[in-house]
């Protein structure tokens, strides 16, 4: 399973690459910030939201320490969805959030 640092994601995304982040984190977590850009999907609703996703992007998973988004890679590669698990979740998260 690839994977990446919580800073190497906050570079990419302050240098203005394109880069797709799911929040599998439940509701109560993510009220308290996520990263801008990200796409909240529960990991309770993964599998009922796959067609959300593009088989032909690569998306990082991102939870609060770094294990439900740990199990979404494992759900999402098997059907065929490219993913990379963001290493510490939220809590290796420095960069800036925001309340959705």
């Amino acid at each position: 399973m690839k994977t990446i640092e919580a800073k190497e994601v906050e570079r990419l995304l302050v240098s203005g690459n394109p880069i797709n982040i799911i929040d599998v984190r439940e509701n109560d977590e993510v009220s308290q910030g996520m990263i801008p850009t990200a796409t909240h999907i529960p990991l309770g609703e993964i599998l009922n939201r796959i067609h959300e996703l593009d088989s032909n992007k690569e998306y990082v998973m991102v939870c609060r320490s770094g294990k439900r988004s740990e199990k979404a890679c494992t759900i999402l590669a098997s059907h065929n969805i490219k993913v990379i698990n963001m290493l510490g979740g939220m809590l290796s998260w420095k960069g800036k959030t925001i309340i959705k």
